[in-house]
């Protein structure tokens, strides 16, 4: 018959040390919930440090994730960078080719400012007509009509209305312009064309 021998060795608990309010060192399995949220080490069993745990203020906590945010947005920027690079030189062959598709670009936002200039223009016309309406009206003695009021309201919001998106086309076509310089600018130092 074979006798079974069972050897039982000890387990390593993990030993941190801390320090207390006091100054005073401690040494324990456990961090007491009271210093959870101090500097700690942890031994290994021979009582070397082996880790330092180091607990930071909320202060340093939010310079530290501040730091770490910053550092992600500019990896962002980068990869942005990047890809926006790669786009330009599959896109276009040369400096031409980017100004025929600026052309292209405010061609179309050129015939959006005409067409809201126009409706614009139609709109100030209706908006005249009916002060006129009023003011005769007004002269002659008589009084406006609450409609007509309404009207006038009415056609001025309108009108108003298109004169914002008219002057958002025209910085639209700022814009369009401001980013194919850019474009062509950031070609030129890419391909040394």
């Amino acid at each position: 018959m074979v006798a079974g021998l069972v050897v039982s060795l000890p387990v390593y608990a993990k030993t941190y040390k801390w320090v207390d309010d006091k100054g005073t060192t401690h040494y324990g399995e456990t961090i007491p919930a009271e210093y959870a949220s101090k500097d700690r080490s942890l031994l290994n069993k021979s009582g070397v440090v082996i880790e330092k745990q180091e607990v930071l203020t909320p202060a340093e906590r939010r310079t530290k994730e501040a730091g770490e945010a910053k550092i992600r947005d500019e990896q962002a920027m980068a990869r942005d960078l990047r890809r926006h690079d790669k786009s330009l030189i599959d896109s276009y062959n040369s400096v031409e080719e980017i100004e025929l598709s600026r052309t292209r670009s405010l061609q179309q936002v050129d015939a959006r400012i005409n067409s809201i200039g126009s409706q614009l223009k139609m709109d100030n016309n209706n908006v005249q007509a009916l002060q006129k309406d009023a003011t005769s009206r007004s002269a002659a003695g008589g009084k406006v009509p609450a409609g007509l009021q309404d009207d006038i309201k009415e056609a001025q919001a309108r009108a108003k209305r298109t004169q914002q998106d008219l002057e958002k086309y025209k910085a639209d076509k700022l814009l369009i312009n401001t980013r194919y310089d850019e474009d062509k600018a950031r070609y030129k130092e890419l391909t040394g064309k």
